[in-house]
């Protein structure tokens, strides 16, 4: 048997007090009538009762108190469980890679735009959760916090592009972390990162950051862009229309290398899964309906209510019962005594 309010137990102790004076004022009581009359005036002239009603009454009234006390700490017994009916939310973390090489037009119309546009339509699709924005390059920022205002999703997602942060390379561990922390305490409901992104890390220890963000029961879907044997960057020069490629600050082409194993590593250590795009349109889609509702709906299942059966009214019921069992016999055991002294007969 359980407690719905075990802290009452307390009033024990005024409880334990209140019948230690009741049994000292009993005692007082007949020794100070002792004093001023004798044992014969007092079966003549005294209401009395006999050892046995006393100790009676002052045990019904302990009980009384005992079980109020019991009844105001709200004994249960857990009978089972109900699955609740309300649709649990999810918090889901969008992480995307907004580096030089997301203009690679092999995704037309580039990589970094049709991420938008698919992230745009992920939003129809993940009605009534929370969604956030973090973008990362060199650097993490963060673009939206969690939110369920898609408008205002949407306006911070427009304005993204290469220059949103001003360092170049690909710090996925910075990305995760800055993330991670966005999220802020857990409050009980799946929490699901989708991580996009078409590079390799650059020393950046992302899966010391993934162990942080597994730590805190987050999930992580990586989406990676890209070939893992590497290819050239051709971009289209928006002054000239000219599509060329895409050359570092040295002149050098850069080669743009998907790190699958990496990616792979980082949802393993998340409890996700890695989904290589390569070098075709994301389908967000097939990866909601393939991975985030399923958590959502284990979230679901995992949450039930208890449904206890509470005991507190039999035990109110017996501290009424007992009250009055003290009154009667302390009430009777006068009773007896005042017509034994007057000498009045029963019939």
């Amino acid at each position: 048997m359980d407690f719905a309010a075990p802290h009452w137990v307390h009033l024990a102790w005024p409880a334990l007090a209140v019948v230690i004076a009741a049994a000292y004022f009993e005692l007082r009581s007949r020794e100070t009538l002792a004093r001023f009359m004798s044992l014969p005036m007092q079966a003549r002239l005294a209401w009395r009762q006999t050892r046995a009603r006393r100790i009676a009454g002052l045990a019904l009234f302990s009980l009384t108190l005992a079980l109020g006390v019991v009844a105001l700490m709200r004994p249960q017994s857990q009978t089972g469980t109900e699955v609740l009916s309300r649709n649990i939310t999810a918090d889901v973390m969008i992480v995307l890679d907004v580096s030089k090489s997301m203009l690679a037009e092999d995704a037309a119309p580039n990589r970094l735009a049709r991420a938008k546009a698919e992230i745009n339509e992920l939003l129809e699709r993940v009605d009534g959760q929370r969604v956030g924005l973090v973008v990362f390059a060199g650097r993490a920022a963060v673009r939206s916090p969690l939110t369920s205002d898609y408008g205002f999703f949407r306006l911070m997602l427009r304005d993204v592009n290469v220059g949103s942060v001003s360092h170049g390379g690909t710090r996925i561990g910075d990305a995760v972390r800055k993330a991670v922390a966005v999220y802020g305490p857990d409050r009980g409901t799946p929490r699901v990162m989708l991580l996009i992104t078409d590079g390799e890390d650059h020393d950046s220890y992302p899966l010391e950051a993934v162990e942080e963000a597994a730590a805190a029961g987050i999930r992580i879907v990586a989406i990676g862009f890209g070939s893992e044997t590497g290819s050239e960057i051709v971009v289209t020069d928006r002054e000239t229309g000219a599509r060329k490629v895409l050359l570092d600050s040295d002149g050098n082409v850069v080669r743009s290398r998907l790190d699958g194993d990496l990616l792979r590593e980082i949802a393993l250590m998340a409890d996700g899964v890695y989904v290589p795009a390569g070098t075709s349109a994301v389908d967000l889609d097939s990866i909601v309906e393939a991975h985030i509702r399923p958590m959502v709906a284990d979230a679901s299942a995992r949450v039930v209510r208890r449904d206890p059966t509470e005991h507190y009214r039999w035990f109110v019921l017996g501290a009424l019962v007992s009250l009055v069992a003290a009154v009667w016999v302390g009430s009777t055991g006068a009773g007896r005594g005042r017509l034994a002294a007057t000498g009045t007969v029963r019939p």
